[in-house]
């Protein structure tokens, strides 16, 4: 899924990490995003010439994925999607939407996913992994128009 962020948002990411996985992944996943989050967020600096807001909805398969993001500065996390069981392999997941809350919250964005509809947990994981790494590249992207911070107030 990590592979899926950085193809689709343009990003480039390299993770190693280890953590303590004997007991559970929860740490380690949260790790990870705040890392990416705090990594956007350095990366971004005072966010002059980037378009600021990105969207996406991406379908995988059977399930429809909505994400909007907006670089403003301030943290908040919406998280709406219903997974049919929990685990996707090995792998529990109520975790992708505390990886995605790790990274909202230190990329300092807000940060809405939406699952309108699906029924296979991979192909909802995958949709919402595609769809944030969309909206991410269209909200770093730089803006044509418009060198300065995108802003009314002149910063974020």
């Amino acid at each position: 899924m990590l592979d899926l962020l950085a193809r689709h948002s343009l990003i480039d990411l390299t993770v190693e990490a280890q953590g303590d996985l004997q007991v559970d992944p929860h740490h380690t996943v949260e790790d990870v995003g705040i890392v990416i989050g705090q990594g956007i967020e350095k990366s971004l600096g005072d966010k002059r010439g980037i378009f600021r807001y990105g969207w996406a909805i991406v379908p995988m398969d059977e399930v429809l994925a909505q994400v909007a993001i907006d670089l403003s500065g301030r943290p908040a996390f919406v998280f709406n999607a219903k997974f049919t069981g929990s685990l996707i392999g090995n792998f529990p997941v109520e975790l992708v939407e505390e990886f995605f809350k790790s990274i909202a919250t230190n990329a300092k964005m807000n940060l809405h996913i939406n699952v309108q509809y699906g029924t296979n947990n991979h192909h909802i994981s995958e949709a919402i992994f595609k769809a944030t790494a969309k909206a991410l590249r269209q909200a770093i992207s730089s803006d044509p128009r418009n060198a300065d911070v995108p802003s009314t107030k002149g910063v974020i």
